[in-house]
């Protein structure tokens, strides 16, 4: 099966996309003094470097270019986090609602993917979303469970 033009970018988007979370996790764990919390945004960092290596090698054996940055978008959410980070009183819990919100947008760009009609997936590449999709799935509730916790 062949890459379309169209399927590449969107796998390429998401692989920005991974690099923006791998970065923004590894920001929040340097800015919540909690040891648990700390320890679960260094795995969720750990896990997108994971998730963005498997991107490019899935991308790449396609026979397409995988992209090496991060996006504009995710810079300014990480400059906004970091604004947000200033006024909080909580930084745990302003940290696991930007966790939140984050982890349902990225769902939601799995789904796109995993749903769109304009191409079929390699199964490979079907099987590799669904896991990371999965995955993300489950930070989303441990996320939850913090956020309830510290609130």
């Amino acid at each position: 099966m062949k890459y379309t033009v169209e399927m590449s970018n969107k796998l390429n988007e998401l692989l920005e996309r991974t690099y923006d979370a791998e970065k923004g996790f590894k920001k929040a764990a340097e800015k919540v003094d909690h040891t648990t919390i700390k320890q679960f945004f260094m795995d969720r960092a750990k896990q997108r470097y994971n998730f963005g290596q498997e991107l490019k090698a899935e991308i790449e054996a396609f026979g397409q270019n995988p992209d090496k940055g991060g996006s504009t978008k995710g810079t300014l959410h990480r400059s906004w986090i970091d604004f947000k980070l200033l006024f909080a009183s909580n930084n745990e819990e302003a940290m696991l609602e930007e966790v939140h919100r984050g982890e349902k947008e990225a769902i939601e760009t799995y789904n796109d993917i995993l749903h769109d009609k304009e191409f079929v997936l390699p199964p490979s590449t079907e099987s590799l979303l669904m896991k990371h999709r999965n995955a993300i799935r489950e930070t989303l509730e441990t996320a939850n469970l913090f956020e309830t916790a510290v609130s």
